[in-house]
């Protein structure tokens, strides 16, 4: 008898010790999880000064129209945006900062704008290197979309310039550089007479 009593309370001594275990183990592993989480809150939300000044560089690439695009884009959404030059812009599209006129431009800018958003990220390393990837534009158009060996993005036939850029806000726009204008031929038939 004394013997069967004495392996119970064994048994439940072991069954209490494992059911203090798994406790002490779920919380740690909820403490853990939370601490992860608050960390990559916190970094998302600042931008380091080596970053601030990346972006600035770049925002000369990016230029007066291409600012203009990324403000028409919604701050709440995440976007991608295969956004031209400043020098695609002059060459391609024939805007001139200071010769453009304003309601001329913005339409442009506008149909610029439906060629080349997404409403997804495509970071340059989600893109295998040769493999060609559809998506469609919020306006609808195809977007062709690869990776060369030189890191370089290609849209629709149009190198890009800079990849990566975290753009906004919240950082919710991820640009890409273009070295060209991502558009349909029907477009760029009409803007064409304009250029010559």
């Amino acid at each position: 008898m004394r013997g069967r009593r004495r392996r119970r309370q064994e048994i439940f001594r072991l069954k209490t010790a494992v059911k203090y275990v798994c406790i002490l183990g779920f919380c740690l592993f909820i403490i853990v999880q939370t601490a992860t989480q608050l960390q990559l809150t916190a970094s998302e939300n600042t931008i380091s000064a080596s970053e601030f000044r990346s972006v600035k560089l770049h925002s000369r690439k990016i230029g007066e129209f291409g600012e203009t695009v990324i403000n028409m884009l919604p701050e709440d959404l995440a976007f991608t945006l295969f956004l031209p030059s400043e020098r695609a812009f002059e060459r391609d599209l024939g805007l001139v900062p200071e010769r453009s006129l304003a309601n001329e431009s913005f339409a442009i800018l506008t149909r610029v704008l439906g060629f080349s958003a997404l409403p997804r990220w495509i970071h340059s390393a989600d893109l295998e290197v040769g493999k060609e990837v559809i998506y469609h534009s919020i306006s609808g158009f195809g977007l062709y979309i690869r990776r060369d060996s030189n890191q370089t993005v290609i849209v629709n036939g149009v190198a890009s310039e800079l990849v990566d850029l975290k753009i906004g806000k919240d950082r919710k726009t991820l640009v890409h550089v273009m070295d060209g204008v991502v558009m349909d031929s029907e477009f760029e038939e009409s803007i064409q007479p304009e250029i010559e």
